[in-house]
């Protein structure tokens, strides 16, 4: 626990951010039938009946201290997929960073072998050399900051029925805009000395 306080607490550094990621399933829908737009004086409607299509992951990955965010959706949550996200990480989104520092939980897709299950070998050391992961702990999944961004993403983005893989992109694309453009950062109170050490003190050793 005070590992991950201690990363949200270090200054920014562009040669070695701190990046939070994490993921969630979801449901593709499709309306059974056609629902009534709104209209003066009445909400729209949708029929309760609905027709599956699949289900897909969301990934989000953001930088607290600067208002960034990327959020997608892929068919499957493997360890290939999350390898690709931390790719795209390192040598699109922080070329330059000398080594990037990320909190994640500890799913178990979300380590180094998922890299070399991947990539060849020289990839996935070169990978790894320029990540640093730190996990949250069990059953302390809101101590991530990336959870705050999917519960916002779900709230403003993901109010309707979406059954195709590519509009849900595209709705994520939209939305990664959107909050990129406002630059909304993440001011996060939660620290080390003055509140985990007093309000969670009964997980501390006794000595």
């Amino acid at each position: 626990m005070e590992d991950v306080l201690a990363v949200y607490a270090r200054p920014y550094d562009p040669g070695y951010p701190v990046v939070v990621m994490d993921e969630k399933p979801l449901q593709l829908l499709a309306d059974a039938r056609p629902g009534t737009p709104a209209k003066p004086g009445q909400v729209a409607r949708e029929d309760c009946e609905y027709v599956r299509h699949g289900t897909c992951s969301i990934f989000v990955w953001a930088k607290p201290l600067r208002g960034w965010r990327r959020a997608y959706a892929e068919s499957t949550r493997t360890r290939v997929d999350w390898a690709n996200g931390v790719e795209h990480l390192l040598t699109v989104d922080y070329p330059d960073a000398d080594k990037v520092a990320s909190v994640m939980d500890n799913l178990n897709t979300h380590n180094i072998a998922s890299l070399y299950q991947a990539f060849p070998p020289e990839k996935a050391f070169a990978l790894a050399g320029r990540l640093e992961i730190h996990h949250t702990p069990k059953h302390g999944s809101w101590r991530g900051i990336a959870g705050i961004e999917l519960s916002c993403l779900t709230r403003q983005c993901l109010g309707r029925r979406i059954a195709d893989l590519d509009v849900l992109n595209a709705e994520l694309e939209a939305w990664t805009h959107a909050t990129n453009a406002d630059e909304r950062q993440v001011d996060w109170q939660f620290t080390t000395t003055s509140d985990a050490r007093i309000k969670l003190r009964h997980l501390y050793p006794v000595l």
